[in-house]
């Protein structure tokens, strides 16, 4: 009787092979030959000296976030509804969606955040009675008034920040490794990488704070630009520190903090909020918020702005404006520091849920690519994207960059659940002895928790 093949492993990992040609790694291998294979090399990688992650809307998806496509959608679907809509600024919105729907007639029409910060400087400029322009020509009539747009800019902004308004899921803290939320299985093998090496430096694009209620719930120290606790105020000088202990030499050897990184929010986060010149952070209450990603469009609009009323502070107002936001503080430092940290030697740059579509961070990788001493990773979880298209070109250069994506095979029997954000850090990221510690800790918490709740018996009443 002929032995049956082991299965073939579900992923390709495609790069630069030994002839020099375009390949599969994994080519040929089976299901525990390939595992082992990646997972050796992920852990090589992770090895090395200066380690950058860039992730984008794609590791949100699972805990309710949308990609910048549907986000667009959602908040203009809201506008829409509401009912103080002004005149002026519903074919506004008309025109927008129908742009992006003849994407392939008109070609690829500019992002969601750039058309947010055309928007932005629209109200800026009629805001500025002194500046050198007097009004924004708009193809649409009637034109809106200055009252129109703030109006528009501020729903824009709340509309935003309620999509955005995500926690992390109850089943979080689930006491097994295929069950706990991605964000606390990536960070925990994220910093468990010896702590002599460069600190882990963590950029995504995201507004959402997932990652920061990660950070906290595994008792993970960060640094993200921002100083104090009440109203942490933007100070650039925080990503020079680090952190030790004990705090006093004189009782022993100071040792490096092992469970530490630096965090970069390249287009800014629903809990920054501007006060006079200065950028300050201010972590809102979410519970309000997570009945909201249920709503219809009518529900979400009739119940926007008292959400937003009852909250202390609902962010900025996200734009990817190249010659005003990206120049200012905070966002010049932190491009800058993403561009400084890619051209360090002996750099491993993991992309995870990036589908490469704002150009001014695109660019600053494709440049990086010239550090000879760079490796990229790009976790990709569709086979037939246009970015492996794109990341094989980089070839042409003589780079190091690889691409993780499922099998056309894997892709047909199970679309998106290979290479997705939540399978690489659950399953694909080699396992670490903290992530075990943890899970079982939370184990023996909930023993503890039900142990100290028994059920009522009927001599309880008397005592």
């Amino acid at each position: 009787m002929t032995p049956t093949p082991p299965d073939p492993i579900d992923y390709k990992l495609i790069g630069l092979a030994e002839d020099g040609g375009i390949g599969d790694l994994l080519a040929g291998l089976d299901q525990k030959q390939g595992r082992v294979r990646l997972q050796a090399l992920i852990s090589e990688w992770l090895r090395m000296e200066n380690l950058v992650v860039l992730t984008g809307s794609g590791t949100s998806v699972s805990a309710g976030g949308k990609t910048m496509a549907n986000l667009e959608t959602a908040v203009f679907d809201t506008i829409e509804a509401m009912a103080d809509l002004p005149a002026s600024i519903a074919p506004i919105l008309k025109a927008r969606r129908l742009n992006v729907q003849l994407a392939d007639l008109l070609g690829e029409p500019i992002g969601f955040e750039v058309w947010l910060s055309f928007v932005a400087n629209a109200l800026a400029i009629a805001e500025n009675a002194i500046g050198p322009f007097g009004a924004v020509a708009w193809p649409s009539t009637p034109a809106p008034t200055k009252d129109d747009l703030k109006w528009f800019v501020d729903r824009l902004r709340i509309a935003i920040f309620a999509e955005c308004a995500l926690s992390l899921p109850d089943s979080a803290l689930a006491t097994t490794a295929d069950k706990i939320a991605p964000q606390l299985a990536f960070l925990s093998k994220l910093v468990a990488r010896d702590s002599n090496l460069g600190r882990t430096h963590l950029f995504t694009l995201n507004y959402d704070t997932l990652f920061e209620q990660a950070l906290e719930l595994l008792g993970v120290q960060y640094f993200d630009g921002f100083t104090g606790r009440a109203a942490a105020r933007f100070d650039p000088s925080v990503y020079g520190l680090d952190i030790y202990y004990p705090g006093e030499v004189a009782e022993g050897r100071v040792r490096r903090f092992d469970k530490f990184l630096h965090f970069y929010k390249l287009h800014g986060s629903i809990h920054w909020f501007e006060q006079g010149l200065e950028m300050r952070a201010r972590h809102p209450d979410l519970a309000p918020y997570r009945a909201y990603a249920s709503m219809t469009a009518g529900q979400k609009a009739a119940a926007l702005v008292p959400l937003a009323q009852n909250a202390r502070s609902v962010g900025i107002l996200p734009t990817a404006n190249k010659f005003a936001q990206t120049l200012a503080m905070p966002y010049a430092h932190l491009f800058r520091s993403f561009q400084v940290r890619l051209g360090i030697p002996q750099t491993f740059l993991l992309v995870l849920g990036y589908g490469f579509g704002d150009d001014h961070v695109s660019r600053i990788i494709e440049n990086a690519l010239m550090n000879p001493s760079l490796i990229m990773l790009v976790v990709e979880p569709n086979p037939n994207s246009p970015v492996i298209a794109r990341i094989l070109r980089y070839k042409d250069l003589g780079k190091r960059a690889f691409v993780l994506c499922p099998t056309e095979a894997g892709f047909a029997l199970e679309p998106f659940a290979r290479a997705t954000f939540d399978d690489f850090a659950r399953t694909v990221m080699p396992d670490v002895q903290w992530l075990d510690d943890f899970l079982r800790l939370r184990r023996f918490e909930k023993q503890i928790a039900l142990s100290a709740t028994p059920a009522a018996t009927p001599n309880d009443a008397d005592g």
